[in-house]
């Protein structure tokens, strides 16, 4: 069994924000591979299914962004899953140009609240995780609010690319391990990614 888990903030005003782009690539794998996504387990709506061969549970954690780790503490446990093999986490990167792909197998939260909490509660950052860039073109003065801000219909498509990266990301972990998902979508090398 493998968690797929998407990070993001629960209700409708935060659905269509750029610090929700966690819980719509797993709206998106739920949707390509016919996953229903609506129970209620370990404080996330889950789902389970297959991508592939692969046995899964799809997670989009209930608790609030900076409470993560709570949810995913429980789900690891609840599935006897071990973090470093069978987790895969989905996030927005404030770091990465916008709807651009990375896949880590390991790292600091790099600032990332919702990545800390789940670093604190499984005490350790060795585990897979796929960051979803959204740093925008123009300078911030408060990434705060801009990642709770409404996505702007000029951004649509790019997101929508995006979710589908993290997807197929997703299915090529599993089917043949994390190291091709990182050839082909770590395209652009930043030092901090160098593993």
């Amino acid at each position: 069994m493998k968690l797929i888990i998407g990070l993001g903030n629960p209700g409708m005003e935060y659905q269509f924000t750029p610090h929700n782009l966690g819980f719509l690539a797993i709206d998106r794998i739920a949707e390509n591979f016919g996953i229903r996504v609506n129970n209620r387990n370990c404080k996330a709506l889950t789902g389970r299914g297959r991508v592939g061969d692969v046995e899964v549970v799809l997670a989009k954690p209930e608790t609030y962004m900076n409470l993560s780790g709570m949810s995913v503490r429980e789900l690891v446990e609840e599935y006897e899953a071990d973090a470093q093999r069978d987790m895969i986490v989905i996030y927005d990167d404030l770091d990465l140009p916008y709807g651009s792909i990375r896949v880590r197998e390991r790292g600091s939260a790099g600032g990332h609240n919702g990545v800390q909490s789940i670093i604190g509660a499984l005490d350790t950052q060795e585990f897979l995780r796929i960051r979803i860039g959204i740093a925008p073109e123009f300078k911030l003065n408060d990434g705060a609010s801009y990642v709770l801000s409404q996505l702007k219909k000029s951004q649509l498509p790019v997101v929508d690319q995006a979710l589908d990266e993290a997807a197929e990301a997703v299915k090529i972990i599993l089917s043949e391990g994390p190291a091709p998902a990182m050839t082909r979508f770590n395209r652009k090398k930043e030092p901090e990614d160098a593993e």
